[in-house]
């Protein structure tokens, strides 16, 4: 017969992998990808460095895989901003605003995600996840379009465009070796915000 794990083996190994993307997670947040090692990461995580290798055969994959995991939450959390309300002008400068501000509270981390070059791995989900943030814009602006609140604009250029706007504007402020004080922060998501929405406004 064959080994079948049982729900309780399969919670104990899901709960380990999630402590060592925490574990992968907090590093990055304090030192980019290259403070990953995967050693750190188990003595972080509380574990053997084999039992990294277990879960996540290379560096690569652990961080790709936390790339996702972190990625995925944010997408979610503009996701559930830019359903919010009806006035699309409103949901589109609380989306825009939402990304700006989360970045510049984790400033290291939103870094690494967003600009620091990293395996091919982490490269090919950036990709993926811009044309994420790109679909959530290019929903709004079909809605301020619909209601002639934006300019009749090819949606998804705009859209791509909403978002490469907003990600390169943070280059400077998530920089390693800027330190942002509280109005400089305030004053750079007001300046992206009323940027990306004078581009589609009528």
């Amino acid at each position: 017969m064959a080994y079948r794990e049982t729900e309780k083996v399969i919670a104990r190994k899901e709960d380990k992998r999630v402590r060592l993307i925490s574990a992968a997670r907090e590093l990055i947040a304090e030192g980019g990808f290259s403070s990953v090692q995967m050693s750190s990461v188990a003595a972080a995580a509380g574990v053997a460095t084999g039992t990294v290798y277990r879960y996540f055969p290379s560096k690569a994959e652990l961080v790709a895989e936390v790339f996702r995991v972190v990625t995925q939450w944010e997408v979610d959390v503009m996701g559930q901003v830019a359903a919010t309300g009806d006035n699309p002008r409103v949901r589109l400068e609380g989306a825009i605003a939402t990304f700006a501000k989360r970045a510049l509270m984790a400033p290291r981390l939103a870094y690494a995600l967003i600009f620091e070059p990293g395996d091919p791995l982490v490269e090919a989900e950036r990709i993926v996840f811009r044309r994420s943030y790109a679909r959530i814009m290019s929903e709004i602006l079909k809605d301020g379009i619909a209601q002639g609140e934006f300019i009749s604009q090819p949606v998804d250029i705009v859209a791509n465009c909403i978002v490469g706007g907003f990600a390169e504007a943070l280059i400077g402020p998530l920089a390693p070796d800027h330190a942002a004080t509280q109005s400089e922060r305030e004053e750079t998501i007001s300046t992206i915000v009323n940027f990306c929405l004078k581009a589609v406004s009528k």
